[in-house]
């Protein structure tokens, strides 16, 4: 294996364990829920969710779900709930 090939694999090992380099903006998911299957989405600054408590509560399990598995990776305007890591 090339030297610089295995360079660039150890930079990317070590940029994985160090999340706090990113930072999404954008992202759409599919999210298999214990009822049904929800598109949950995070775009232009907001937190969109198929699901109807979101359409009412404007935040749900499934978005909540997503702040704590992303974590610090967020922006901070993702961060909505208390469950959210702190920006």
């Amino acid at each position: 294996m090339q030297s610089s090939l295995i360079g660039k694999i150890e930079k990317a090992k070590r940029y994985a364990q160090e999340t706090e380099r990113i930072t999404f903006t954008e992202f759409s998911v599919k999210f298999r829920g214990e009822h049904d299957n929800y598109t949950t989405e995070f775009r232009n600054g907001k937190w969109h969710c198929s699901c109807h408590f979101f359409s009412s509560w404007g935040l749900c399990s499934h978005t909540i779900a997503m702040e704590k598995v992303l974590g610090n990776m967020l922006p901070s305007e993702a961060l909505t709930t208390q469950y959210g890591t702190s920006p």
